[in-house]
């Protein structure tokens, strides 16, 4: 490690780590916020936070070392920034799983990381618990926005007609093809394509001229062929499949 690369716990012996814990690499600019934010970290017991890293060329040498779980990256660093770390971590095929975390607001930024692979947004505003159920989530596999980004993110691709082709696969994605009993029919990936357009139950039902009732009773039948468990895994995975169109 060089000597810039900050350690977050002090040297470990080898084999000591618990298999069971979730490794973490804190990347911010910001020694007040990155120190605050390990010491909330490893109150949990299941957390272990490896290493610190102030940029983004930090983060490339840590990630390397020390190939933890988790990877929290702040989006504003000097010199190698978060976007272009991550750009970095996709050409070298990194498998650690970033969560950006951010207290920008600027949607095409959120756009930006989702394509370059990331696993999840968190704003630095959240609420601390909420930080920590992304962080499990996201080791779990899966992908983590609130509904504030969520919605930004899905606008943007919509907008521009265009699907991350770097996004990680849902959990539920790769069971997907194995799960579907038959395809979905036009009038299913119409819902599909509205749910991802960020359109409720109602809006639809008027927008199709069909009962709010029809609508839930579509969604069960989308929700049981796709193997996804709520419209936010919906309306990602539509993304993911370039179904957002309804095209």
């Amino acid at each position: 490690m060089s000597e810039n690369i900050i350690g977050a716990n002090g040297p470990s012996e080898p084999g000591t780590v618990s298999k069971s814990k979730i490794r973490i690499v804190v990347a911010d600019d910001h020694p007040i916020f990155r120190d605050g934010l390990c010491r909330l970290l490893a109150l949990e017991e299941d957390f272990e936070v490896v290493a610190q890293a102030q940029d983004g060329r930090q983060v490339l040498d840590v990630l390397q070392q020390h190939e933890p779980d988790i990877l929290l990256l702040d989006l504003k660093m000097p010199g190698l920034d978060g976007l272009a770390t991550l750009q970095r971590l996709q050409i070298a095929k990194n498998k650690t799983r970033v969560i950006v975390l951010t207290a920008s607001d600027d949607k095409n930024e959120f756009v930006q990381a989702m394509k370059l692979g990331t696993s999840g947004i968190v704003l630095k505003q959240t609420a601390t618990e909420l930080l920590i159920k992304s962080i499990r989530k996201v080791h779990a596999g899966e992908i983590w926005l609130d509904s504030h980004t969520t919605a930004a993110v899905i606008r943007q691709f919509v907008a521009n007609d265009e699907a991350p082709p770097a996004m990680h696969a849902l959990p539920s994605a790769p069971a997907t093809r194995e799960r579907e009993r038959s395809p979905l029919s036009q009038r299913e990936r119409e819902i599909v394509a509205l749910v991802a357009q960020g359109f409720k139950n109602k809006e639809m039902a008027e927008k199709m001229f069909i009962s709010e009732q029809t609508v839930k009773n579509h969604l069960h039948n989308i929700f049981d062929k796709l193997g996804v468990s709520d419209r936010l895994e919906l309306a990602l995975y539509a993304i993911h499949n370039n179904l957002h169109t309804g095209r």
